[in-house]
């Protein structure tokens, strides 16, 4: 008998109050970086009617306009008009930065193993900015190897801005959640069984006025504009049997900080797998690479998604450990549930040859502080919204798969397959 599921992830446009957050932190981190590549940072952000707040920790030597930054960002996304109760001109924007504490300074610029001259390596220089977990995954369900209920919800979040910002459905405003509920058997996606769109809108369109006539053209809009373009590359499609819900309260014209709050790294299950894999609990944006929260992340993902290019594993998650101001992970674990086409202690030790999995090596590998100077200031702050995986709009060093043929080809030549 076959097992039958349903699995569920959301996603959110880049005018939800948690993803300006988001952005403005990874702005802060783009500029700082593009001038400091050894700046250490800590950038908080949180938003409410007519406020912007930066808090933190941040020790540079660059010289930027924190007030600028954030004005910018905030336009760029949308908000630049009063009666979205926000807007990029007329906000205040509050800054309240500290710099990085002397005692995670002193582990993290000389690691452990440099402290007690347990290494001379220049990778075992740069120790954790944390204790901590992190995972990464990635999965054969959809080209971009993530999980299909995530990968949908980011595509229609994308479309609902881009429809946006083209003027082709005007009366849209900047806020926005999406959510998608994938048909499962036998642990393969099979078809769609509800699409959510929650969008903010003007209170009239055009010369409608009445209440269920604007929510009755909010939803055929979407599913012409937003929903089906999104599927036309896709094997799976909704069907006659697939629920549409749009705005289920009936309006949505309050939104962005004016309708809620928002802070930086409260939307973490998002920027990852939609819920599909574990998650370690830290924060992405805001955050120089000797976080490994976000590094490490990084890394993992890149471990994950090589061995599945490899085709050595239908579902592989990977989890790292580690301890403040000490290089070398604590632990490193490898699953495929049961998908591996070699053993999980032969794909460790494939993992442990071929991937760096220390911070300095890490950075080094993805060039992740060099990364924003090379692009022109603008690299972080365009992962903070709409996911930090699976992104083939942008080049991104850990989705690359460039390891790929070299472990199936070592797995060949040592007969682990």
């Amino acid at each position: 008998m076959s097992h039958r599921y349903l699995f569920t992830s959301e996603s959110v446009t880049e005018g939800h109050p948690d993803k300006i957050c988001d952005q403005i932190s990874d702005t802060i981190v783009d500029a700082l970086l593009s001038e400091d590549e050894y700046s250490r940072i800590a950038a908080e952000v949180v938003v409410n009617t007519g406020l912007v707040l930066i808090t933190g920790e941040i020790s540079t030597q660059a010289q930027v306009n924190y007030v600028d930054l954030a004005r910018k960002k905030i336009a760029e996304i949308g908000y630049n008009y009063a009666e979205n109760g926000f807007s990029a001109n007329s906000c205040s924007v509050l800054v309240a930065l500290d710099e990085q504490s002397s005692d995670i300074a002193q582990g993290v610029s000389k690691a452990h193993e440099h402290r007690e001259q347990l290494s001379d390596d220049e990778l075992d220089q740069i120790g954790a900015g944390d204790q901590g977990i992190m995972f990464g995954f990635a999965c054969n369900e959809t080209p971009e190897l993530m999980p299909m209920p995530i990968s949908l919800a980011h595509r229609i979040s994308r479309r609902l801005a881009a429809v946006r910002k083209t003027g082709e459905l005007s009366y849209l405003r900047p806020d926005g959640k999406t959510q998608v509920s994938v048909i499962y058997e036998d642990g393969k996606p099979v078809g769609i069984d509800t699409i959510l769109v929650s969008t903010q809108h003007t209170e009239t369109i055009g010369d409608i006025s009445e209440g269920s006539a604007v929510q009755k053209k909010i939803k055929a809009d979407l599913w012409e504009t937003v929903v089906q373009p999104i599927f036309t590359d896709l094997d799976i499609k909704p069907d006659r049997e697939t629920r549409f819900l749009v705005n289920p309260t009936g309006k949505f014209v309050i939104g962005g900080p004016q309708g809620d709050s928002g802070l930086t790294g409260r939307k973490i299950i998002v920027d990852t797998y939609g819920g599909y894999s574990r998650h370690g609990g830290g924060a992405f944006s805001g955050k120089d690479p000797t976080k490994v929260d976000r590094s490490a992340s990084y890394a993992c993902r890149y471990v994950a998604k090589n061995i599945v290019a490899a085709s050595l594993a239908d579902k592989c998650e990977v989890q790292v450990s580690y301890a403040i101001g000490v290089a070398r992970p604590v632990s490193i674990f490898v699953e495929t549930f049961g998908t591996g086409k070699i053993k999980e202690d032969k794909l460790l030790a494939l993992v442990r040859e071929h991937f760096e999995l220390r911070p300095a090596g890490i950075i080094q590998t993805l060039n992740l502080c060099s990364l924003p100077a090379k692009r022109g200031g603008r690299f972080y702050q365009d992962v903070a919204a709409y996911g930090h995986f699976g992104r083939t709009d942008l080049d991104l060093p850990w989705e690359q798969t460039d390891k790929a043929a070299l472990l199936k080809e070592y797995s060949l030549s040592n007969a682990l397959v």
